[in-house]
């Protein structure tokens, strides 16, 4: 059986580019890896975030557009999005959360111990100590390797059909369910980044798109070679994914499995140094060779925004 290696990347809405930066790289220390636009909208930037290199499993992305309403979080999105921290870090957390004024709890799921926030648009965000993931060379502020967010945990998945989402994981994607605890369902994947996945057993709203929400989870593939196969796997299983997207760092499918969340599967390769060096990711507006000829308009339209060394690391 094909299986999905876990998490590519998550990708969610906000209203504020720079706030969205401020927060994602200011406190979290995460890596601004790409500056672009939405392909589909280039009034509006795409901004990635992820570890040093950003590697898939570590990816999380923003289109931040000023005029799009508030949403509200419910069935048929990601309900979560968890990031793996190093083991013996949570306390370093727990200081620097506070040094921002950003309010949080404790609770433990399956035996481990999470902390949970609210990022600046209300995404809800968790951290969780493992020893899995690689370490994340990137530092940032106070934040130091032995500190730093490695990647994604995993996420919550809030699902209008829980046991239908919960089949397409297990039997096209070949997730393994590990059981259930407390009114949520619990997949593994076989990375060691973005491999647990949760499923909210209990009721909730009906979501509503918009400022604050997730807009996608994107799945692995490999290579080119087997996303042609999940394509085609999709098809014979009654789904209708898309045709294959180019989005320059990697290939993209999408399809709605039936809880109503968009899935997509998204090729590891080419990468995020494919248009850039490495030790420059992130640092210009990216465009996509059809886009370049209206660099100028666009740089003139899309706001003004940094990294920038907050107050509380100065």
């Amino acid at each position: 059986m094909q299986k999905t290696a876990g998490i590519h990347h998550i990708t969610a809405m906000v209203n504020d580019a720079q706030r969205n930066i401020d927060f994602y790289a200011g406190v979290l220390g995460l890596r601004l890896v790409k500056k672009t636009i939405n392909f589909d909208r280039p009034e509006v930037y795409h901004l990635y975030f992820g570890n040093d290199s950003g590697q898939p499993g570590t990816v999380i992305t923003f289109f931040p557009w000023p005029k799009q309403s508030k949403g509200r979080i419910g069935t048929g999105q990601v309900g979560v999005t968890s990031y793996i921290i190093p083991v013996g870090s949570m306390r370093f957390w727990e200081k620097r959360l506070k040094k921002f004024g950003i309010k949080f709890f404790s609770f433990e799921r399956f035996g481990e111990k999470y902390l949970a926030l609210q990022d600046p648009d209300g995404l809800e965000i968790e951290l969780v100590e493992r020893k899995e993931g690689p370490v994340n060379h990137w530092s940032f502020g106070d934040i130091q390797p032995d500190t730093a967010i490695k990647g994604f945990g995993g996420a919550t998945l809030i699902s209008a059909k829980p046991n239908q989402t919960a089949d397409v994981l297990e039997t096209i994607l070949g997730l393994e369910c590990l059981g259930q605890e407390e009114g949520f369902l619990r997949f593994k994947s076989e990375a060691t980044l973005g491999n647990i996945i949760d499923i909210k057993l209990t009721p909730s709203v009906r979501g509503l798109m918009g400022a604050g929400t997730v807009h996608h989870i994107a799945w692995r593939a490999k290579d080119e070679e087997e996303h042609l196969q999940w394509r085609t796997i999709l098809q014979e299983k009654g789904y209708y994914p898309t045709e294959i997207l180019d989005r320059n760092y990697f290939k993209a499918l999408y399809f709605h499995e039936k809880g109503g969340i968009l899935f997509e599967i998204a090729t590891d390769s080419p990468g995020f140094a494919v248009d850039e060096p490495m030790n420059e990711l992130g640092q210009k507006l990216m465009l996509p060779s059809w886009f370049e000829s209206k660099r100028e308009e666009l740089e003139d339209t899309l706001p003004s925004v940094e990294v920038r060394v907050l107050e509380g690391d100065k």
